[in-house]
């Protein structure tokens, strides 16, 4: 592992305009010459996603250095879904078997279900929801431009991988109606650590609520209100 070698997680440094990712990682080894023998196996990550070696860099990037070991030797699983239908209940015991291996300490599964209280409205439906928005919640309602949001999500299990090293993962989100104390989107994560784990879930939850082509409507007995806020492009700084 690089970080070990070098005994530090994170530097500043300078490149010249217009330097790629390449340049930077010449300019380190030049500067730190044990990382010569990595050259040929070592992968790049640029503002959170993975990069070309060939990519310019802009002033501010944050560039991280992807050994091969990341994610050690367990193989990966990986399974994003959207569905139409309700989750059947067998479904979380097998993806917590599904995502568990032997060498993970840690197993996260995380229920997000429709709530009887309301949330905010999206822009545009602040009247809509003083009008209509009267009494509980009864139900919510789904929709999703598919093929984006499950590129998202796949986008999003790609940055679990490199920021946490979780490697095996289950994001599955519903579609349609969705009653009161049922579930709209289960995630699973495991790992060897459950800081790891935890970290991962979370992420995993936040960046597909900001970022994922899903729509959801709330329900109530005398009419409806869009919840949201306008989709970040991408993960969000750190």
């Amino acid at each position: 592992m690089q970080r070990q070698q070098l005994g530090w997680r994170d530097r500043t440094i300078e490149v010249a305009d217009a330097s790629t990712i390449s340049d930077a990682w010449q300019s380190l080894v030049v500067s730190y010459p044990v990382l010569a023998d990595a050259s040929s196996s070592i992968r790049f990550a640029r503002n959170g996603a993975y990069a070309d070696a060939g990519e310019r860099l802009a002033d501010g990037d944050e560039l991280a250095l992807i050994p091969p070991v990341a994610g050690g030797s367990v193989e990966s699983y990986r399974r994003i879904e959207l569905w139409s239908e309700p989750f059947p209940e067998p479904l979380v015991a097998e993806l917590r078997a599904a995502v568990s291996s032997a060498a993970d300490g840690a197993v996260i599964v995380f229920l997000g279900q429709t709530r009887e209280s309301a949330g905010t409205p999206a822009p545009g439906q602040a009247a809509p929801a003083t009008s209509e928005r009267t009494g509980a919640v009864e139900r919510l309602e789904y929709e999703a431009f598919d093929t984006m949001a499950l590129s998202i999500l796949d986008t999003i299990a790609d940055e679990i991988e490199m920021r946490f090293g979780v490697r095996r993962l289950a994001i599955l989100h519903r579609t349609g109606e969705v009653p009161l104390e049922t579930a709209s989107v289960i995630i699973a994560v495991a790992s060897e650590h459950r800081g790891a784990a935890f970290d991962a879930c979370r992420y995993a939850i936040d960046e597909l609520k900001a970022r994922a082509p899903i729509w959801k409507q709330e329900r109530f007995a005398d009419g409806s209100v869009w919840i949201g806020q306008p989709p970040r492009a991408g993960p969000e700084e750190v």
